[in-house]
């Protein structure tokens, strides 16, 4: 058995690397991200959710005073396991807990998606329902929405997940993107939206975050200005930044016509 003065010391470790990681320090104004998937396989299904994400669950979100609410499908689409993609930003804790609430309290949209809100066992209006909690960077603890020019049909949205081996090389990881990679996409006008790190989720350790182009050419323009430059080039190479990341996806993804960006 562990000495008290072991355990105390352990338990001082524990604390002091929680207090100094940048993810876990309380930011004012920081906000926390749901992003919700919606797992499907026929087209029947994915009329049933974008009727219900459309007339139901968007108003909702808007009548109680949600903004930038982003609703995206994947660009390349697996036949096994289609997904609906739904961000939605939230301004503190407390506005997750009472969203979850009334979500499923009766309103007067869900007349409009009786063959989602009122689905039958045999008919379910998808195969499963994911949903990742994310809490903002420190250096970025509030969503952006993009501002871009050309058409909405076109627009690549590239959301980005990095798993990590452990916890400590996740903070290592998310302080990487603190030190200087943030700003790195900022300067080079990738129009980010969000930044977090998952604090619920079926893949943990991990960040995530979503940049936005105008069409496929202006991404590959800004990731090949990305890779070149200085300033990445830089951090990169640092020993302290190194092997942080065990696991990266890739997902691009379009705007559904009704999601607010």
């Amino acid at each position: 058995m562990l000495s008290y003065k072991k355990l105390f010391c352990f338990a001082l470790s524990i604390v002091l690397l929680m207090l100094s990681s940048p993810i876990l320090i309380a930011q004012p104004g920081g906000y926390y991200y749901q992003i919700k998937v919606y797992h499907f396989k026929t087209p029947a299904q994915e009329g049933a959710i974008d009727n219900y994400l459309k007339t139901a669950y968007l108003p909702l979100l808007h009548q109680k005073g949600f903004k930038n609410i982003g609703v995206f499908k994947p660009v390349e689409t697996d036949t096994t396991d289609r997904r609906i993609y739904v961000f939605i930003p939230f301004k503190n804790w407390k506005s997750i807990e009472t969203l979850n609430a009334s979500a499923e309290q009766p309103n007067s949209f869900a007349a409009n998606s009786q063959d989602y809100t009122n689905a039958a066992y045999n008919k379910p209006p998808y195969s499963r329902l994911e949903t990742i909690i994310l809490t903002a960077f420190i250096t970025r603890p509030q969503p952006v929405a993009p501002k871009l020019t050309g058409d909405r049909a076109k627009r690549i949205y590239e959301l980005r997940s990095y798993e990590s081996p452990t916890e400590a090389l996740h903070y290592n990881k998310v302080r990487m993107f603190n030190s200087g990679e943030t700003d790195l996409f900022d300067r080079l006008g990738f129009n980010p939206v969000f930044y977090g790190s998952v604090i619920a989720g079926s893949h943990m350790p991990n960040l995530m975050y979503l940049t936005t182009f105008n069409d496929k050419a202006d991404r590959e323009k800004h990731w090949d200005a990305f890779g070149k430059d200085a300033q990445w080039k830089d951090l990169s190479s640092r020993k302290e930044f190194q092997n942080n990341v065990s696991k990266a996806d890739i997902t691009f993804l379009y705007p559904a016509d009704y999601s607010d960006f």
